[in-house]
């Protein structure tokens, strides 16, 4: 029996999305875990603090000796990781135990370059013999340029998003929806342009809330009474998903990517590099928030979830360990 950590990125989160990549990585690392001895670690608040590494507490030699250790998703490469702080709190000092790091279906976030601090760090922490698994196509070139080995194997959520299964999911507008906001400081009109439609356009409106200000978010606009509000926990989406005739409409990518694995037809509007970036490769049922008023034309429209995965490149990342 071999010794497993993984890096898990719910932990601390602000968003639950993460809670969804989480259950996804511990799937399609399933043939790695089962029969071995799990550990976890959280990557969004430190683990250790450096005079623990200093003085090689036997307890911290658990971590440095196991056989692998994979990181569990999200957008965690921060281009500068000299900031206050970074998504991954890790530093030079506090990062010994967990060197040798692989990561699965791992994003980075926009802008160009790093430094050498950033790069440093990057390269003692990550593994420089197994192919890291990458999200989008630009974290791929991010890590080449390092020096890494990387592979583009779209995002670990949407690893069983075959053809076959695809075909299962509606192509015909349902009678209810479920919403997500992403929350901002400003408030965006444009949100209450799709809680109107949503509310003219379905018998039933629901709206999960993934991130830790998006129910406030929701209550700052008109016409939001009459929605039913769901929990921010996964297995409460979960259950929601499980109900027959629901389509799914947001900001929100990982929500509409569950949604997509419970067999719902989703429309993610996106608003950042995150779903941008992913929709270039994989093809998902994007709309540009700038373009929202093609919201009421593609909601009613019938359309196919026609979502394209590398099943090879997949399949290849996980023969490294087999």
């Amino acid at each position: 029996m071999d010794n497993v950590l993984l890096l898990d990125t719910s932990v601390a989160s602000l968003n639950k999305g993460d809670d969804i990549i989480m259950e996804c990585v511990r799937k399609e690392l399933g043939f790695i875990l089962d029969g071995n001895f799990e550990v976890n670690l959280p990557t969004h608040v430190s683990a250790f603090h450096w005079y623990q590494i200093y003085r090689g507490l036997a307890r911290i030699n658990y971590y440095s000796n196991c056989k692998y250790k994979f990181v569990g998703g999200t957008n965690l490469l921060v281009k500068n990781m000299a900031t206050y702080y970074p998504q991954w709190n890790i530093n030079l000092f506090n990062s010994k135990a967990i060197r040798e790091c692989i990561l699965v279906g791992v994003g980075a976030s926009a802008g160009e370059g790093s430094n050498w601090y950033t790069k440093k760090l990057y390269n003692t922490v990550l593994n420089h013999e197994y192919c890291h698994s990458t999200r989008d196509e630009r974290t791929k070139l991010y890590l080449e340029n390092m020096g890494l080995k990387a592979i583009n194997t779209g995002c670990v959520t949407m690893w069983m998003l075959t053809p076959e299964f695809c075909k299962t999911i509606p192509t015909k507008k349902a009678s209810r929806v479920v919403f997500t906001l992403t929350a901002s400081k400003i408030k965006d009109e444009r949100d209450q342009y799709i809680i109107d439609l949503l509310q003219e356009e379905y018998s039933e409106v629901y709206y999960w809330v993934q991130g830790i200000e998006d129910y406030d978010y929701l209550r700052r606009f008109e016409n939001v009474d009459n929605i039913k509000i769901v929990p921010p926990t996964k297995d409460a989406y979960h259950e929601l998903l499980c109900m027959d005739d629901l389509d799914y409409v947001g900001t929100r990518l990982h929500a509409g990517v569950y949604a997509m694995r419970h067999r719902k037809r989703a429309i993610i509007i996106v608003i950042d590099e995150r779903a941008r970036e992913i929709n270039k490769s994989n093809n998902l049922n994007c709309l540009e928030k700038d373009n929202i008023k093609e919201l009421q034309m593609m909601i009613n429209n019938t359309f196919e979830t026609k979502v394209i995965m590398p099943f090879d490149r997949i399949e290849q990342w996980k023969q490294q360990f087999k």
